[in-house]
């Protein structure tokens, strides 16, 4: 990395910049422009991993539908548990598909 001190700061305007996309066209624009191919795969593979889990699919069966590793899944599992993230946003998905 460069001399360029990655701060709580410049952090929260990532996310302050994230939450002013306006549609998922503007959200695939920007995280093309920010991320690797790779990158954004890995995140979608994570969430993904997280609802399937959330839904009760045991450890082999997510790692068959999604091929992420177990020590990914491992990590996943802790913040489905107790994390603050995957939840929330699982369920306000929940929520929004029932409308």
């Amino acid at each position: 990395m460069s001399n360029v001190k990655v701060n709580k700061k410049m952090i929260s305007e990532l996310y302050e910049t994230i939450l002013r996309l306006e549609d998922v066209k503007e959200c695939e624009y920007f995280l093309d422009d920010l991320c690797t191919k790779k990158e954004i795969e890995q995140m979608a593979q994570r969430l993904k991993a997280a609802e399937l889990l959330i839904e009760g699919k045991t450890y082999n069966e997510v790692i068959e539908e999604t091929e992420i590793s177990s020590a990914t899944l491992s990590r996943v599992s802790r913040c489905v548990q107790y994390g603050k993230g995957y939840n929330r946003l699982i369920k306000k998905k929940e929520k929004e598909a029932v409308k």
